[in-house]
C-alpha cells in the first residue's frame, strides 16, 4: 500500500484565499487535516494584500509540510474585475511552492467539480455536498474558498496520484526495455 499523500489546495483570491490541507491516498478514505481562508482588506494596497497572502501560504507550507500543492487554474469569468487580482494570488501560491521544490498542479474548476461530483457542470451545493461526504465531515466548511480549497486537494490526491502511479509504471517499463544492441557493419 503506498504512503498517504498530503495536499495542500489552494483557491486562489485576493479578499478570500482558501487553503486546505487532505491526506490520503486513492482507493482509501480520505482526511481533512486543516482549512480556512488567508483575508486580506480591500482597503489596502495590492502589494500590502500579496505579501498577507504569501506570509499566509508559506506558514501553511511550514506548518503542514505537504507533498504536493494544487492550485485553481485561472480562467475568464464573466465578472472579469476579479480575474486580475485572482491571478496575482495564485501566482504567489505558485511561487511558494516552486521555491520549496514542491510539485505543483492547476486544475480547472471543471476538472475538480468532475473529480468531486462526476459531474463537470455540477453547482456548489453538489460540489459541497460531495465535499462533506468524502473527508467525513458534519457541515461544509465555510466560506465557499475554504470548501473550494479542500476540493482541489481531493481532486490532486485521486487524479494527481492516479497520474503518479502511471508514470511509475511507464518509467519501470522503459526501464526493463532491452536496450538495442548496435552492431558494426565491417
Amino acid at each position: 500500500m503506498s504512503r498517504p499523500m498530503r495536499v495542500l489546495g489552494i483557491d486562489p483570491g485576493l479578499t478570500r484565499c482558501g487553503i486546505g490541507v487532505v491526506e490520503g491516498s486513492v482507493g482509501r478514505p480520505l482526511s481533512l487535516v486543516d482549512v480556512n481562508v488567508v483575508r486580506t482588506s480591500s482597503t489596502l494596497p495590492v502589494a500590502e494584500r500579496l505579501v498577507t497572502i504569501e506570509r499566509g501560504i508559506d506558514a501553511w507550507l511550514d506548518e503542514y509540510r505537504p507533498d504536493a500543492v494544487a492550485v485553481e487554474r485561472v480562467f475568464a469569468r464573466s465578472d472579469s474585475s476579479t480575474i486580475m487580482g485572482t491571478a496575482q494570488a495564485s501566482g504567489i501560491a505558485l511561487v511558494c511552492a516552486a521555491r520549496r521544490g514542491l510539485p505543483v498542479a492547476l486544475h480547472t474548476p471543471s476538472e475538480v467539480k468532475a473529480a468531486v461530483s462526476g459531474n463537470g457542470r455540477a453547482d456548489k451545493a453538489q460540489v459541497g455536498a460531495m465535499i462533506t461526504r468524502i473527508l467525513r465531515l458534519e457541515t461544509l466548511p465555510k466560506p465557499a474558498d475554504a470548501a473550494d480549497a479542500l476540493a482541489l486537494a481531493i481532486t490532486h490526491i485521486w487524479r494527481g496520484g492516479a497520474q503518479a502511479r502511471i508514470d511509475a509504471a511507464v518509467a519501470a517499463t522503459r526501464g526493463r526495455a532491452a536496450t538495442p544492441s548496435f552492431r558494426s557493419r565491417a
